[in-house]
């Protein structure tokens, strides 16, 4: 029965989507509705529909299952986050707005070169199609547990048939359709969250101010952490915040082509500012039903998962109640969708623009071939998330972050060295310089945990964007200087 009921609100939910894709798209389907939504959409709707693609399943299912292992310290990188997108808003976006950029990775090219250009668009591609992956794949598997299994359906069957769904809504009209669906997913998340909280406070008979005090104090509402040798310190956590949200929105294309679909910069600066507000609060939503969650488990007797990722979906579907069932079913499936679908069309832009120079060809023929890389594209999400099903991962979230701080690195070298110095390079050799740069943060953090037991975290970011930096000065160019950021 259970199933049955996720199942109809799956449908029902995705024939809603469908809805506002195909009212969205009857005026304009082509290319520049697709790439920047013809520049017209409201900044505030934008603000709303981001929060969406950042929080993703992964945040509704990760955040709150951390907390049992690294308490609310994850707020430490949130404080961060705020910081980031004021660079952002003041620093990245007047400059995309002044070159008038559909692809963020074309200041490469004007600013180093070809080589340069297609380096960055290349790790931006490798960076979210793995960090996309990994969100949807956590969602499917959620899925797969609460509906498919009982009708014996394959994991594969069910991954693919969720990426078919979003590929649906989004083929016609990309960024201009998603700009209004993940408003209406963002609205989704949230109201699930705090109804799941409410439910919960209801089960222990907790009113509002008695489940404030719970939450303040339990041992794991600790916000911070100034432990030097720990992953979790105050000063790491906050930094690589606010890098991580340098290079996961300011140089990602996927949150900054939602940006670029405003119809002015302070339209966009205003969203982007907004939105990095909003990201605070509700993080703290996400950590707080964590810890109710874990008070939950204890009051109860209840044994938890060993695996963080699995605590929310296994209290939600054994012993929180149907309509808890159905507002978290909800809550994961905007989640997911939100992400994904924004996740599809940037990723679908880049390599058309990027990689295949699809805007300096006839408009009839760069509309085929579009079309043709956004079926490509999600053939490849299916095939990594069925990869990274059968690698397997514990928490997800901190995996995402992880792998950006390697893939993103090379990108905040390049943007860095561009936009605060003149300096030109020899364009042929920045592949090299920008592999190399992973590699070497790798052995250094192998190295640091071996012979000093200190353990790296997300810092590693700033490590490599930074080896990316020296690299490049070491390549650069005699007397040629840059007048692209003049």
């Amino acid at each position: 029965m259970p199933g049955i009921i996720i199942l109809i609100v799956f449908v029902v939910y995705f024939c809603t989507l469908y809805l506002i894709s195909h009212l969205v798209s009857k005026k304009s389907s082509d290319n520049e509705a697709f790439f920047s939504g013809n520049k017209k959409s409201p900044w505030y709707i934008v603000a709303i529909g981001m929060i969406g693609t950042s929080i993703s399943g992964v945040t509704f299912i990760s955040v709150p299952g951390m907390v049992g292992k690294f308490d609310m310290t994850y707020m430490q990188m949130v404080f961060g986050f705020f910081f980031g997108y004021l660079i952002v808003a003041y620093v990245l976006l007047p400059l995309y707005y002044r070159l008038n950029l559909i692809s963020i990775y074309t200041y490469l090219e004007r600013r180093f070169g070809f080589w340069s250009y297609k380096t960055g668009a290349s790790f931006f591609i490798l960076s979210r199609i793995i960090g996309s992956a990994a969100k949807l794949y956590l969602i499917a598997l959620v899925l797969q547990s609460l509906i498919f299994d009982h009708w014996h359906i394959p994991f594969p069957v069910t991954v693919s048939s969720i990426i078919l769904f979003i590929w649906l809504y989004t083929r016609k009209s990309g960024i201009k359709t998603i700009i209004w669906t993940d408003t209406l997913q963002t609205i989704c998340v949230v109201i699930a969250a705090i109804l799941i909280i409410w439910q919960v406070a209801s089960l222990l008979h907790l009113n509002i101010s008695q489940t404030v005090e719970v939450i303040k104090q339990n041992p794991h509402s600790r916000i911070f952490s100034f432990d030097w040798a720990s992953s979790q310190n105050f000063f790491k956590q906050f930094l690589s915040g606010i890098f991580i949200v340098i290079v996961m929105t300011g140089l990602d294309q996927d949150i900054m082509q939602k940006n670029l679909t405003c119809k002015n910069l302070s339209d966009a600066r205003k969203n982007m500012l907004t939105y990095g507000f909003m990201f605070i609060p509700i993080n703290l939503i996400f950590l707080s039903l964590g810890i109710l969650l874990l008070y939950f488990a204890s009051q109860q007797g209840i044994n938890l998962p060993a695996i963080s990722d699995e605590i929310l979906p296994f209290l939600v579907s054994n012993y929180l109640g149907m309509g808890c069932l159905i507002f978290f079913s909800i809550g994961i499936i905007g989640a997911s969708f939100a992400n994904a679908d924004s996740a599809l069309a940037s990723l679908t832009t880049s390599f058309c623009i990027d990689i295949l120079g699809t805007e300096k060809q006839d408009k009839l023929v760069s509309n085929k071939i579009r079309r043709k890389v956004h079926l490509g594209i999600s053939f490849v999400f299916i095939i990594t998330i069925l990869l990274i099903h059968y690698i397997g991962q514990e928490n997800i979230l901190n995996t995402i972050y992880k792998v950006a701080s390697y893939t993103y690195g090379p990108l905040l070298g390049m943007f860095t060295l561009g936009l605060f110095t003149k300096v030109q390079v020899k364009d042929k050799y920045t592949p090299i310089v920008c592999i190399l740069a992973p590699i070497i943060c790798y052995f250094t953090e192998v190295s640091l945990e071996y012979f000093l037991n200190y353990k790296v975290g997300y810092e590693i970011l700033i490590l490599n964007g930074v080896l990316t930096i020296l690299g490049m000065l070491t390549i650069k160019k005699q007397n040629n200087i840059s007048k692209v950021n003049e």
